[in-house]
């Protein structure tokens, strides 16, 4: 798992929506291409591209092979979000180390 290939499936708008949806449970890739407006070749498109970056798993249901069901994978999300929180703690020292710069400067005010 790399968190340049998860920011870079993510970088789209339609499998951004696609992870979305899939946070509230799996789903069939048919319900998926319908859900996004999109046709069946456009979804297995951007699904392959999110099975490639390990954001997403395939199963199939027993009664039933040719059909497809896609869930989140946990763990590359995980990792985001705990990019996600480091960039935010560097972030917030940086601006209050910058604020105190800036009242030293002005003398508070």
């Amino acid at each position: 798992m790399s968190l340049d290939s998860t920011l870079a499936a993510l970088a789209e708008p339609h499998r951004r929506r696609t992870v979305e949806l899939l946070a509230d449970g799996p789903r069939r890739a048919g319900e998926l291409a319908e859900a996004l407006g999109l046709s069946p070749p456009a979804m297995s498109r951007h699904l392959r591209a999110l099975r490639e970056a390990r954001l997403v798993e395939e199963s199939h249901p027993p009664f039933d092979a040719r059909v497809r069901v896609y869930a989140l994978r946990p763990e590359p999300m995980a990792e985001l979000k705990a990019w996600a929180a480091a960039a935010e703690t560097l972030w917030s020292d940086q601006l209050l180390a910058l604020k105190a710069h800036v009242e030293a400067e002005t003398g508070g005010t």
